[in-house]
């Protein structure tokens, strides 16, 4: 799977806590096997943003925000708490 990063995620992973980057990352390599892992209770935004899926980085705050291009592009567009939405 190719991911591209758009340069607000980099940007946002960059003011990540650093406990959280390194969840971000395992997170990320599960999305690479399997977008739709259990795991990652991946699911598709409502509303305006309704082109976007997001996945949940941990159980309570913090959120990934991606847009499938193609069978196997994605871009990430955001990453941090549900203030990403707004």
């Amino acid at each position: 799977m190719k991911i591209l990063l758009h340069p607000q995620f980099v940007k946002e992973f960059g003011k990540l806590p650093e406990h959280i980057k390194i969840l971000a990352r395992k997170k990320i390599n599960i999305f690479i096997k399997n977008p739709f892992d259990s795991r990652l209770k991946t699911h598709q935004l409502h509303g305006r943003l309704n082109y976007l899926h997001a996945f949940y980085i941990d159980r309570k705050k913090y959120r990934l925000s991606f847009e499938i291009l193609d069978k196997n592009i994605v871009r990430f567009y955001h990453i941090g708490t549900h203030d990403i939405y707004k």
